[in-house]
């Protein structure tokens, strides 16, 4: 096994963010672009929970986003040093609230119809006032904490595009937001986002492999 597997869908915030930090630690993978409807048998057959992303290596398969960019950082910590105690606390509170109630309440509001009594305006607010909260404490540099991308701007960043993506319109009249719509548009318009955004044809069992990052030499 040369390269590490990686399943990935482009559109799916927990891909994209293991693909993110995958691409900052320089790791070199093997992808493989499903699609959500057309899931292939042999990743079902690895990770029967059918989500994505799913990495597999020599010795094990890891299936949940956030022990992949666990991973990507035990062989490269590109992160360590950038944060103080305090903030390396906090990052990982607010990576817990977001993957716990902010995709809880972005699911209800997003795609309300899935479930039964679903409120979406209800569960929209409920999203904001996590989106006010965070709103306190970014910098005025381009990043959460300062100038430089941490595990915390990797890890949420996607959930608020997906918010913004459910009414644009609406997202970007929400003043009380100012410093997350900021930090929003500087991730939108990142070569980090346009990197790891890059469009692979949907794999099949026999297609000739491709690589992530697309930019690294396979030499």
């Amino acid at each position: 096994m040369k390269f590490p597997i990686l399943y990935s869908f482009k559109r799916c915030p927990y891909a994209m963010r293991a693909r993110m930090a995958i691409k900052l630690t320089n790791i070199r993978c093997e992808i493989r672009e499903i699609r959500l409807n057309n899931k292939p048998e042999h990743m079902l057959k690895i990770s029967p929970k059918g989500t994505v992303p799913v990495l597999i290596l020599e010795d094990k398969i890891i299936d949940e986003s956030m022990e992949i960019i666990e991973w990507a950082l035990d062989q490269d910590n590109i992160f360590e040093g950038n944060l103080n105690e305090n903030e390396v606390v906090l990052s990982e509170e607010l990576i817990s609230i977001f993957d716990d109630k902010f995709k809880y309440h972005l699911d209800r509001y997003k795609y309300a119809a899935r479930y039964n009594n679903a409120n979406s305006n209800k569960h929209r607010s409920q999203c904001m006032k996590i989106l006010i909260e965070l709103n306190q404490i970014i910098s005025h540099e381009k990043w959460i904490f300062g100038k430089s991308i941490n595990k915390l701007d990797i890890s949420i960043l996607p959930f608020i595009r997906q918010y913004r993506i459910a009414n644009p319109e609406w997202f970007d009249m929400q003043e009380s937001i100012h410093s997350v719509k900021r930090l929003l548009d500087n991730f939108q318009k990142s070569e980090l986002l346009n990197e790891i955004m890059t469009n692979y044809d949907e794999w099949e069992e026999g297609s000739k492999p491709e690589y992530f990052p697309i930019f690294n030499s396979l030499s």
